[in-house]
């Protein structure tokens, strides 16, 4: 059986469609669907059927995808075995949100490439739920995100890289005496209550009894910016790292005491047989 059929397999099912999973790939549709045709010739089952415009697996198929991701693992951890290096084979397989990948990540690229020339990186980007997903699945051999509400699996290994507090920003133009009066009365753009930092706003204001007026409300932090400094409004977001020179259309405001932070960190699973990579890569963190 070739695993290359396997991995295609994989793919269509997370993607939905050939079409996707082609493009993931970046392989040929026809040449997906020619391996799907191949590989279920080969187990005498079909795995595949046609709901609507996506695809889904059969019945046969979904007992069998969960097995065919830790044949795909075991392929990687004895690729990464055979590496006649101190680090395990690469690619390094490294998931991020869009703000680490926009702040932290490029210069952390820049000392990997130094440290380790011949070891690639494969860089995915999501949200914190999903890389951590991810992580623990044994797809992404590290994740930077941010913690989650809940505790970390015991499985995983976190390093702390970042504490960010919440902070008011404003336009720059805009008179900014008491951020909290300020939030209540302006304008307000609203982070996501889905993710972390946005749900750590939105309790904030509640336990000081403000109702912000809320004009729109977005994941994002670098997109929330930009709306005001676009003049659409304020917003409470984390003090995230800005990416080369800052916006001077806005300014950071402190808020009062006691403001919660969100952990932005590094995690990895201690069992991988991978995780000397995710050590080698924090290790270049710590000599920031």
């Amino acid at each position: 059986m070739d695993t290359r059929f396997l991995q295609s397999f994989v793919a269509v099912v997370d993607c939905g469609s050939v079409a996707d999973a082609s493009r993931r790939l970046d392989l040929p549709a026809t040449t997906v669907t020619q391996q799907m045709r191949a590989l279920e010739a080969d187990i005498g089952c079909q795995l595949l059927t046609r709901v609507g415009r996506t695809v889904k697996p059969t019945v046969v198929g979904a007992r069998l995808v969960d097995q065919a991701r830790e044949v795909l693992r075991g392929v990687r951890e004895l690729r990464s075995a055979a590496s006649d290096t101190g680090l395990p084979a690469g690619p390094l397989r490294l998931g991020a949100t869009p703000t680490a990948l926009m702040g932290m990540v490029p210069a952390l690229l820049r000392r990997w490439m130094s440290a380790h020339p011949t070891i690639q990186v494969y860089i995915e980007p999501g949200t914190s739920s999903k890389l951590l997903e991810q992580v623990v699945s044994g797809n992404l051999d590290v994740a930077i995100l941010v913690h989650p509400t809940f505790a970390m699996p015991k499985t995983c290994e976190w390093r702390v890289l970042r504490s960010e507090a919440l902070i008011l920003l404003a336009p720059r133009e805009m008179t900014v005496r008491n951020p909290l009066l300020t939030a209540a009365r302006e304008p307000f753009i609203l982070y996501d209550r889905k993710v972390v930092a946005g749900k750590m706003a939105d309790e904030y204001l509640r336990s000081r009894g403000i109702k912000p007026k809320v004009r729109f409300e977005l994941d994002g932090i670098e997109h929330i910016a930009q709306l005001v400094a676009e003049g659409f409004g304020v917003s409470i977001l984390p003090d995230w790292p800005a990416v080369g020179k800052s916006d001077g259309r806005t300014k950071r405001c402190p808020l009062p005491p006691p403001c919660p932070s969100r952990e932005v960190g590094m995690v990895w699973s201690r069992a991988s047989l991978r995780s000397p990579l995710a050590d080698a890569l924090y290790a270049l963190v710590e000599r920031k």
